[in-house]
This record gives C-alpha cells, structure tokens and sequence, in this order.
C-alpha cells in the first residue's frame, strides 16, 4: 500500500465542483474549500500556460428533478442544482476558459454516466490531477473511478476541500495508500518543471 503512479507523459487536470453553492458556507460549504479554491486558481493558471487538458465538473439536476437519483434522497438540496442556478454556476476566479470540458454530473464521481473518460482519451492524457470538493465525497469518487479507468491519479492536497477536517484528512489518507499519488500544488509544478 501506498506506493506512487507518478506523473506521465501528458497530465489533465480535472475540477470537482467548485461551484458557487460549495463555496458558499450557507449552503454546501466551509471547512477548507475556501483556501482550497484560492490554491487551485494558481494551479489551473500553472496547467494552462503548460497545454493541459481542463475539465471542470457540476452537479446538475432538471429543474423538475426528473433526473434525480437516491443521492437526492440522502441529500435532497442537491437538487438545487439546476443549470440556471446560481449555486451549480463554476465559482468565478475559475471560470473555464474557451476549450476547457465541462461536465455535468447527477452522481458523486466526474466519471459515472457522463463522457469524461472518453473526453481525456481523446486529449491523450495518461495522468489525471485531481482538485475540488469534498474531498470525502465527490473528490473520492472521482479520484477512485479515474484510477479505474487505468489513469495515473494524483490529488493536489492543498487545492481539495470539506465542510470538516477530520474527513478530509482520513480520506487524503485513504486515498494515498490505495487510490492516487498525494501531492501539493508545489510539487506538482516542480515534478512537472523539473
């Protein structure tokens, strides 16, 4: 158990759900999604001065919730989140630049039922750098199903983010031994740098 993938040839970074409602500490947010935000606006500017493929993720439901699932049912203001919604918009200091993938998800994970592996197939990308929220939910699935889709993985450690801590910490754990390398957003410039 934990031993590193290490970075390919060609990194894509993908973008769990930074949207405003997970900002925001009045409906989905708080904790450290704050801080790591700020840390992933200066990441997603180091990945498209070096070419990567951006992909970005949203949870978005029909107005009238007809797509709506039991991840609704465990928590129902999720479906908030409709594509006109304020909440499921990307938070502005990351808006997606011309180019850059936006998926729109109902489920945890950026890969389940949407066109994401197919979509860093076609860029040719052979590593996966994961940032986003929450680190114990969306940012988890997404992280396992990019390691199942036989993508090197690697969370940037300081550009994830919970409502809590404790979660967070247990699941970077987690995630480490079994799942993605573990690296912050400095490293992962200098290992590309280097």
């Amino acid at each position: 158990m934990g031993q590193r993938a290490g970075m390919g040839e060609r990194p894509a970074l993908v973008i769990v759900d930074f949207v405003n409602g997970f900002a925001d500490p009045e409906h989905f947010g708080g904790g450290n999604i704050g801080p790591a935000i700020a840390q992933t606006v200066k990441l997603l500017a180091f990945a498209r001065r070096h070419g990567w493929p951006v992909a970005h993720t949203r949870v978005v439901y029909a107005d009238d919730g007809a797509d709506a699932g039991v991840f609704t049912r465990k928590a129902p203001s999720l479906l908030k989140l409709t594509e006109h919604s304020k909440l499921s918009q990307i938070v502005p200091e990351l808006t997606p630049a011309k180019g850059e993938h936006i998926v729109r998800k109902q489920g945890a994970s950026g890969f389940f039922a949407t066109n994401l592996a197919m979509w860093l197939t076609q860029q040719r990308a052979d590593t996966v750098v994961v940032t986003g929220c929450t680190t114990s939910g969306c940012v988890r699935a997404t992280v396992v199903d990019a390691m199942q889709h036989n993508f090197r993985t690697i969370v940037a450690t300081d550009c994830v983010g919970d409502r809590a801590l404790g979660p967070h910490e247990a699941n970077l754990f987690d995630m480490g031994q079994k799942y993605a390398d573990l690296m912050t957003r400095a490293e992962i410039e200098a290992a590309v740098s280097g």
